[in-house]
């Protein structure tokens, strides 16, 4: 006898008012609350933040919540608070209520603390490390780059305040909000109580341990109110000697702009060398170039873009069975990004992509039309700005990573590179949607030509004035 079990895709696990618990929650970022131990005036919990966007990533993350109920942190592994103050409980109510408790031992009294994750250094430090997941200097990779490496963990343990001094009065902080440096933003919802996380023995028996009670705080990514990007893209072309740069004040404007430069004139057409020097050592060069051009330029300058990272991509080769693509990526900030990523969404072109030379390039199957790229061993760190040569006289030189990208057109019939095709409607870098300029670069073949008539007519017009200088 035989028997096969096969999952029944209409089945619905009951959840009833009994259980007490509402149901699990998917979001592009997953925190738990779970307390492990609980006793009468504390317990000990452990705080999970797990990735699950592919785009998705946080560098140096900062967590904040509210303690509701006069709690304090006593004391925290695998993270640490941004500030070490006991004195608000000893001139508090917890001061009064825990006499005989040593404060300046306790991690934290403030009612919204700010956590951060520790350093590599102290993964393996018996007194604050040890705990898996931790350790990471607050770096949340995509699922797709590495799964171990997109979830964080911390344990800390809370003092309580009556009348909640009884181990099954448990509560969870409230307000929670988390960011990081070049980062998309989070918006998060409230602690939902769920049925507690079951976790593996730690002795590798085929057994569970269970929590004795858990929280879900679920977080999507989100576009504040006026907010602005924090990288920009710039396009160029092998039919078009102009780089269309990025745009005026994508990422923000000065604060004095309005008396330097203007903030609705578009930015100026460069060449292409123009694109490995810092904004503030543009002009000569911008100026140069409209002239030879024959360019027009505005009486106030345009701002420029105010971005930490910039993105090229540049359209390099269309021949009849493919072309090709080159990105480079520009860091003019002060931070260094280690396993950085970008990913390009091609609306056109995508289905056509053979590889990337410099970068791991790989297709993304949960998100439509987008190529995602790393850094390969080696690559994999896009340094901060630094100075010339001679900082004197040399401009900053930013960091750089470039690669090509190849693409076949038998899977794409009819796309027109030329015509606008092999341009990304969406650029990303290290899960920072990326602000894009307003026009493409255009190749000769594709301006708009003049009607036949009206060019008759002006031949005709030249010939009557020539007539009429005689």
């Amino acid at each position: 006898m035989y028997v096969c079990c096969t999952r029944d895709p209409n089945f619905k696990a009951n959840l009833t008012e009994e259980d007490g618990f509402l149901p699990r929650l998917d979001g592009d970022l997953i925190m738990y609350y779970d307390v492990l131990q609980s006793f009468d005036s504390n317990y000990l919990a452990s705080v999970t933040i797990s990735n699950n966007n592919p785009l998705g990533r946080l560098d140096n993350w900062k967590l904040n919540w509210e303690w509701m109920r006069g709690e304090f942190i006593d004391d925290m592994k695998g993270a640490y608070t941004s500030k070490t103050d006991f004195s608000e409980c000893i001139f508090g109510e917890q001061g009064s209520f825990y006499k005989d408790l040593d404060f300046t031992k306790v991690m934290n009294c403030q009612k919204s603390p700010t956590i951060l994750d520790l350093p590599l250094s102290k993964a393996n430090d018996t007194e604050v490390g040890l705990i898996p997941f931790c350790c990471r200097n607050g770096t949340l990779l995509p699922p797709s780059m590495d799964p171990s490496k997109s979830v964080s963990a911390f344990k800390l343990q809370v003092f309580k305040m009556p009348p909640e001094v009884n181990r099954t009065e448990l509560f969870a902080p409230q307000n929670w909000k988390i960011s990081g440096i070049l980062n998309p933003d989070y918006q998060c919802g409230p602690p939902v109580r769920v049925s507690p996380t079951q976790f593996p023995d730690p002795s590798g028996l085929q057994t569970t341990t269970s929590a004795i009670a858990t929280w879900q705080v679920v977080c999507n990514i989100t576009q504040p109110k006026g907010g602005k990007p924090r990288c920009c893209v710039s396009f160029s072309a092998f039919y078009n000697d102009s780089v269309i740069p990025c745009q005026t004040c994508a990422c923000g404007c000065p604060s004095s702009a309005a008396s330097t430069c203007s903030t609705r004139q578009p930015a100026l057409l460069l060449p292409v060398d123009a694109l490995l020097v810092p904004f503030a050592n543009r002009t000569q060069k911008a100026l140069a170039w409209a002239d030879l051009k024959h360019f027009q330029v505005p009486k106030q300058l345009p701002c420029g873009d105010l971005c930490g990272v910039s993105i090229n991509w540049h359209v390099a080769t269309d021949y009849r069975r493919g072309w090709t693509a080159r990105i480079t990526l520009f860091n003019w900030g002060d931070n260094s990004f280690g396993d950085w990523f970008t990913a390009v969404q091609l609306d056109k072109g995508f289905p056509g992509f053979e590889a990337s030379y410099s970068f791991n390039g790989s297709t993304l199957s949960d998100v439509n039309n987008t190529i995602f790229m790393q850094g390969l061993p080696g690559l994999n760190f896009l340094i901060a700005e630094t100075d010339g040569t001679d900082p004197s006289r040399d401009p900053p030189i930013p960091g750089k990573q470039q690669t090509v990208i190849s693409f076949k057109k038998k899977a794409t019939p009819g796309i027109s590179v030329v015509g606008g095709d092999g341009f990304p409607s969406k650029v990303f870098f290290n899960g920072e949607e990326c602000s894009l300029p307003s026009t493409l670069p255009m190749s000769e073949s594709h301006r708009p030509r003049i009607q036949g008539r009206f060019s008759l007519l002006l031949i005709l017009a030249g010939a009557l004035l020539v007539l009429l200088e005689q």
